[in-house]
């Protein structure tokens, strides 16, 4: 048990290790926070976070409401998921690959500069970002065990635990979003790699997902 709630501790492990590097890949939301901290400062970049944290909320809240249901009413619709968020997670993990190091040619968020605008823009843009509720649907059940109950217990622990992370890593990217943005502009190699490197992650875990029982 973590916390005292019904988490399968090695799945757990590997949810905390897979979405860090997953974070870590320069995707919408690290670059919309990038660029409000370019323009707008740490605190602005901070607030972009905030945002996005926010409507990340919205979603995982959303989906375990939803999903935690549906698993214990038919045990089979958790199969179901586990496999189509498989493909799903194979998907994303051959256009990481395939796009590798493009991503952060032209970064949203630009023209963001005010702090109470950095957070609105970051949760609306996240919130109505059909990629990213896709992607809570899909990669968040895959680390539930439903055979330890509680489903909603479960989806509440791997959802704070990904808000957290996700203000660790973006977060500290809106602060350092100067030194950030130039080091990467002027290594694409090195963009490329994180790419490459989440983007066969994401391949790994969406097959071994997608067969296992």
């Amino acid at each position: 048990m973590i916390f005292d709630l019904p988490v399968d501790q090695q799945l757990f492990a590997v949810f905390v290790v897979t979405s860090l590097i997953a974070m870590l890949a320069p995707g919408p939301d690290m670059l919309f926070v990038l660029g409000c901290g370019a323009r707008g400062g740490p605190r602005a970049g901070l607030l972009a976070t905030a945002g996005v944290a926010t409507s990340e909320a919205v979603h995982i809240t959303l989906a375990a409401a939803g999903l935690a249901a549906l698993f214990e009413a038919a045990p089979t619709v958790f199969t179901v998921v586990r496999v189509v968020g498989g493909a799903y997670l194979i998907y994303l993990g051959i256009r990481m690959i395939r796009d590798r190091g493009s991503a952060l040619d032209d970064a949203p968020g630009a023209g963001v500069a005010s702090g109470r605008r950095a957070y609105l823009q970051g949760a609306l843009t996240n919130l109505i970002n059909p990629k990213m509720v896709t992607f809570t649907l899909a990669f968040l059940p895959q680390f539930v065990n439903p055979a330890l109950g509680h489903v909603w217990a479960q989806f509440a622990v791997l959802g704070v635990v990904f808000i957290a992370l996700e203000f660790l890593v973006d977060g500290t990217v809106g602060v350092l979003a100067g030194r950030i943005g130039g080091w990467l502009r002027r290594r694409r190699a090195a963009r490329r790699n994180l790419d490459v490197a989440s983007g066969t992650l994401f391949v790994g875990l969406g097959i071994r997902l997608a067969v296992e029982r």
